[in-house]
């Protein structure tokens, strides 16, 4: 039987709260036609968080890992704000500009909440002033704004020796994907670059690694953790495992051990918490991700949907990872779309393709079901899958004209 469309009726309100991985895929696939989409978010672009780490050294320039919302796809709306409050009862979302916090009301019939997750501080004091997060190109931005000041800091002539403790100490809490890479890309650039300029300063620079379990990178096979410790050791990268940050002072992280560690920059990265329209929302929550179903409908809703980093489903957890919002984004827009027909989409599930991690030096891992791969040969793929899971021609393109200037050229190492 050919299902009609009633062209005299109104198209479904479809409110879309983020830009991530999750929202974007499902932009990309809903049909626009039929749904009258609206997206908030404070961020006006799609940001590819797998290579922000590259960003803050300028091996990749912040540009070309980002996508225009407004052009990603014709016939959606975009507002550029926070949501503040939503009122399911209502089918109301309370929002407020990014820039004059000007408040604005946004009425649904299906809202979809995909706005992923807030570094965790897990409330150590400190943290919010002293740290530097990685989870914006703002954050990638400051960090290598600071690293810069950092060394021209140290290369004034009337710099004491002393100083250098900590001034040229780089910290990075966190042994998981986002805090290895980092360390690695700043590894790739004081070796490449800043020893090129700052040779006198090479001796006193010194990069730690901290993590509060055992092993850095948990998730990956014990083998590519263990390679990574020492591969890390080789770039003079201090890995220190079962060390836990009791508190965090203006130049100095403090252990549980009362140990004090000097540092000039201080990245945090150690896992997601609940932003606060997801905590405040009164929806049903695990851990401080909303629960869902297998379509992705939040528990005891009936127009409320979420996908990435804010959703854990009902039974079945994954992790916060990239690959699953956008799995997850993808599928939720199929959802929809069949919902329109009165068709039954079946359960998500959930592909898992494997993991992978820059560790510095033209060095990669790769983690999959089959295959555990390290190395040279491993990075080549790193970059070539990361290459085809860009999300534009433009920003392909653009990324690999960084990479080969960066090959050439070294990295900038101007401060801005």
């Amino acid at each position: 039987m050919i299902s009609r469309i009633n062209v005299n009726e109104p198209p479904t309100k479809l409110l879309i709260i983020g830009t991530g991985f999750a929202a974007f895929s499902l932009i990309k696939e809903i049909d626009v036609d039929r749904y009258q989409v609206t997206i908030v978010s404070p961020r006006n672009h799609f940001l590819f968080t797998p290579l922000l780490p590259s960003t803050t050294v300028g091996t990749v320039e912040f540009r070309s890992i980002m996508e225009p919302i407004r052009t990603s796809r014709k016939g959606i709306r975009f507002h550029q704000g926070f949501c503040v409050r939503i009122d399911s009862e209502q089918s109301v979302a309370y929002c407020e500009g990014k820039f004059k916090r000007t408040p604005f009301e946004v009425d649904f019939d299906t809202l979809i909440i995909a706005v992923g997750a807030k570094s965790n501080t897990f409330g150590i004091p400190g943290v919010e002033q002293h740290a530097k997060f990685l989870k914006e190109i703002s954050d990638a931005h400051q960090i290598r704004h600071q690293i810069i000041q950092c060394f021209e800091r140290a290369s004034k002539p009337d710099r004491p020796v002393q100083d250098f403790d900590w001034l040229l100490h780089f910290v990075v809490v966190g042994g998981g994907p986002t805090g290895v890479e980092f360390a690695a890309e700043m590894s790739d650039f004081l070796r490449q670059d800043l020893s090129k300029w700052f040779p006198e300063l090479m001796p006193y620079v010194k990069i730690t690694l901290l993590e509060a379990k055992e092993d850095i990178l948990t998730a990956f096979d014990v083998s590519l953790s263990s390679y990574t410790t020492r591969h890390f050791a080789r770039q003079h990268i201090r890995v220190r495992t079962n060390a836990a940050v009791k508190k965090v002072q203006s130049n100095a992280v403090i252990l549980d051990n009362d140990e004090e560690i000097p540092f000039g920059l201080l990245v945090w990265s150690t896992g997601n918490g609940p932003t606060s329209v997801v905590a405040d929302a009164g929806l049903s929550l695990d851990g401080g991700r909303l629960i869902v179903d297998e379509k992705f409908l939040v528990l005891n809703s009936e127009n409320i949907y979420a996908v990435g980093d804010c959703a854990i489903i009902e039974g079945n957890p994954l992790p916060p990872t990239a690959q699953v919002a956008q799995q997850q984004g993808a599928h939720l827009a199929k959802v929809l779309n069949k919902a329109l027909d009165g068709v039954a989409c079946a359960p998500f599930k959930y592909k898992h393709r494997g993991m992978m991690a820059y560790v510095g030096q033209r060095k990669a891992l790769v983690d999959t079901k089959n295959v555990q791969g390290k190395g040279f040969g491993t990075w080549l793929f790193w970059r070539s899958a990361y290459l085809t899971k860009l999300m534009s021609w433009k920003n392909k393109m653009l990324v690999v004209v960084d990479w080969i200037r960066t090959f050439i050229f070294g990295r900038d190492i101007s401060q801005f």
